[in-house]
């Protein structure tokens, strides 16, 4: 048997440690001056690059946005529809582009698409730091600054649904039930749904990579409140009127897994020895395990979920399958 996942599936693991929903626990003010616009680059005739200087993060980041049919005629009331992409744990935004294919989607060709970066570990929350707060506020920087500006001067609309693959899926959830009517739509792909159930995973992997994982909700035994704040499930309520795909893989060997040595991650012993012993990946089999404890909690509470577990791994390959069979929900809520 083995045991963990692959170096990749690490690092997304230790990702999502720390994505989160939003939250009004975290320390610290609000960023107070807006985010700035520093360069803009166009790859092709629909992608385009941003850098942007945002106060959130204390830094620079990027966005690309893959622009519809007639966005460069747009007049200045012109709004599109609009579906956004969270990174998963490195914080890649390319993903979509380069290993999901989004611009490849025929159905997204009156859509405006916003991709933003996140700093490597920020995963989509405003973190904890020993309470007391600041840099990197990853949620804020979402909604403050990224939704606002893509909504000010690039097009985007009022009509929007969010997903997410790995740590960027928990971030999609958890905004989506901390702003019940934001998103008219939300999938997430191989995600922590329910993080608390399973810290010593998500600590382990956060340390296996050297970022401390304690600086993002605390410590999960005495900051306990911080992390259910955080968490999806105990946010569950706010996602009763949305539409929700959840999928995940089982942790067992699927088809599009790649026959590669995998490493083990000190600390996720008593998972290991607590899942069945076909799987490879704790993981997703972590992901999995609380896929189906959000699925159950949501159809109890009446909403509209799908949910897709699989025989598979936390590879991201399968994102972009799932990210496929998730488009027909999230555009049904772009057109209203």
């Amino acid at each position: 048997m083995t045991h963990a996942p692959t170096r990749r599936s690490v690092l997304a693991g230790a990702a999502l440690l720390t994505t989160g929903g939003t939250t009004l626990m975290t320390a610290g003010p609000p960023a107070r001056a807006a985010a700035r616009v520093t360069g803009e680059r166009r790859s092709d005739d629909r992608l385009i690059e941003l850098t942007v200087d945002s106060p959130a993060l204390g830094g620079p980041s990027r966005v690309a946005l893959l622009t519809p049919r007639g966005w460069d005629r747009r007049g200045p009331g012109d709004r599109w529809p609009t579906l956004y992409l969270l990174a998963g744990g490195d914080g890649d935004h390319t993903t979509w582009t380069g290993m999901f294919r989004v611009q490849d989607l025929a159905e997204l060709r009156d859509v405006l698409v916003v991709m933003p970066a996140m700093p490597p570990f920020g995963f989509w929350t405003d973190w904890w730091n020993g309470g007391a707060g600041g840099p990197p506020r990853v949620r804020t920087y979402f909604l403050d600054e990224v939704v606002p500006l893509a909504e000010r001067d690039y097009g985007a609309g009022r009509r929007r649904a969010v997903a997410g693959e790995s740590q960027g899926g928990f971030g999609a959830l958890g905004m989506a039930a901390r702003l019940p009517g934001m998103f008219g739509a939300v999938a997430a792909f191989s995600a922590p749904f329910h993080p608390i159930r399973h810290p010593e995973v998500w600590l382990s992997g956060a340390a296996y990579l050297g970022v401390d994982g304690y600086a993002i909700w605390g410590d999960p035994w005495r900051q306990w409140e911080v992390w259910l704040d955080w968490d999806p499930f105990h946010r569950a309520e706010g996602l009763r009127g949305t539409p929700v795909h959840l999928s995940s893989g089982d942790g067992t060997p699927g088809p599009l897994d790649a026959d590669e040595e995998e490493v083990h991650i000190p600390g996720t012993e008593k998972w290991i020895a607590l899942f069945p012993d076909d799987v490879v990946s704790v993981t997703e089999a972590a992901c999995c395990a609380e896929a189906r404890v959000l699925d159950r909690k949501l159809r109890a509470l009446g909403a509209p979920v799908t949910t897709h577990i699989y025989p598979g791994t936390h590879t991201g390959t399968y994102g972009y399958r799932e990210l496929r069979r998730a488009l027909p929900m999230l555009l049904a809520a772009l057109r209203g």
